[in-house]
């Protein structure tokens, strides 16, 4: 079955982001552990990355219209885009919400998710290891 895995604005600057609150992997290294993740667990993984939320909406309609399971770390634009939680809205498999730092442990604005109300779970605070989580999430929700 084939995976879908969104990552949202910054997330390919890892290498040059605060390491305690992101952890140490570079943008590269994250998109091998997702991979190398998702194939044991017997997904086909289409892991990308865009800074911009236009491209993100695109991919989500994209997933829905394929009904492709999705795991997304929105980053900023999990506060505020209402377009990309409409978008997600409109998936008809799982969707997994993913942070690697804990945004509730953050600055108070981090602490609304407009995305999650459309999720079917939120793993945030694990770094890296959020996506592990998530597969193995969505591979459980799939049966």
């Amino acid at each position: 079955m084939k995976l879908m895995v969104i990552n949202g604005p910054n997330l390919a600057r890892l290498d040059i982001r605060d390491s305690s609150i992101y952890g140490d992997l570079d943008y590269a290294q994250l998109k091998s552990l997702i991979e190398t993740s998702a194939s044991a667990a017997g997904f086909e993984s289409d892991v990308r990355q865009s800074n911009d939320e236009a491209t993100i909406i695109s991919w989500l309609h994209e997933a829905a219209d394929a009904k492709t399971p999705v795991i997304i770390n929105p980053a900023a634009f999990t506060h505020y885009s209402y377009a990309i939680r409409d978008a997600a809205e409109l998936l008809k498999a799982p969707l997994i919400e993913v942070h690697l730092s804990n945004p509730m442990a953050r600055e108070e604005f981090r602490h609304t998710s407009v995305i999650s109300g459309v999720a079917n779970g939120t793993i945030a605070g694990f770094g890296p290891n959020s996506y592990v989580l998530a597969i193995n999430a969505l591979k459980a929700l799939l049966g």
